[in-house]
């Protein structure tokens, strides 16, 4: 199946692709690859200070302390954080990468899952940054913390699938590079990342539920930090939407790809 060929007989290029990727963002930074774990204090630091200390803001269910706050609030940064990397860098993976178009070989589909990769690189090294927290704070970790990894996974797989479309429109439009990013911000807040869907009215709910990082993010603190199990049922809902984003986005960015040399 050609979608899954990055695990396949492009692995090796898939490898060097995000291996460049991860490195070439730290180029000539004194502190290398240390501001990976860096980056994700110094942002849970100043939400902290903004929504923790200055604005008293408290999680309903929560036992009401500043840094469990933090926490809370940091696993629904750190996956929109993966979301918003790779959404608003679509647009220009393909017209920043016009070197590749032009050779008929290269296979274009592998850019987006480098990036993805990448973007899941950083992922990870948020989350050694919040289960180093949580252990700093309660002595131990939620054995159900095993499970983040199973329920990202449709996340990546829609994520994926989006970036597909966007980058090949990004060809086409060059306007959405000034759009995505506004929608990406729109999305933090109109999501349980920052702000709990219980305490809004009832008749606006609808919006934060149709986000789909929303449900990614509520079921990551459910296993990260309650120790609870996810929703298996809405998981696996989830996950066939995302596989049909994905095989969606695949096939579009296939028909499009054909266009790419023209306009580069």
């Amino acid at each position: 199946m050609e979608i899954l060929d990055v695990f396949g007989r492009h692995r090796s290029l898939a490898v060097e692709l995000t291996r460049r990727e991860i490195l070439g963002r730290y180029r000539g930074a004194n502190f290398g690859l240390l501001w990976s774990l860096i980056s994700p204090f110094l942002m849970l630091l100043v939400y902290t200070m903004a929504f923790g200390y200055i604005m008293k803001s408290r999680w309903p269910g929560a036992s009401g302390s500043t840094f469990e706050f933090a926490v809370i609030l940091f696993v629904g940064l750190v996956v929109h954080g993966y979301f918003a990397e790779c959404f608003t860098r679509a647009p220009m993976l393909i017209v920043g990468n016009a070197n590749f178009v032009k050779r008929v070989v290269f296979p274009l589909e592998l850019l987006g899952w480098s990036m993805s990769f990448s973007a899941l690189f950083h992922l990870a090294m948020n989350t050694v940054v919040l289960l180093a927290l949580l252990w700093f704070a309660k002595g131990a970790v939620p054995p159900t913390a095993l499970l983040f990894p199973v329920v990202f996974a449709p996340l990546f797989v829609l994520t994926l699938g989006v970036g597909w479309i966007v980058s090949a429109l990004g060809v086409f439009l060059r306007d959405i590079g000034q759009i995505v990013g506004v929608i990406a911000t729109a999305m933090l807040f109109l999501s349980s990342a920052i702000v709990p869907v219980g305490s809004v009215p009832e008749r606006y709910r609808w919006v934060f539920h149709l986000n789909p990082l929303t449900f990614i993010i509520d079921q990551a603190r459910e296993v990260l930090i309650w120790g609870h199990l996810p929703d298996w049922r809405g998981l696996g809902v989830y996950t066939v939407c995302a596989v049909a984003v994905a095989f969606a986005g695949h096939a579009i960015f296939a028909k499009l790809r054909t266009g790419f040399a023209d306009v580069l």
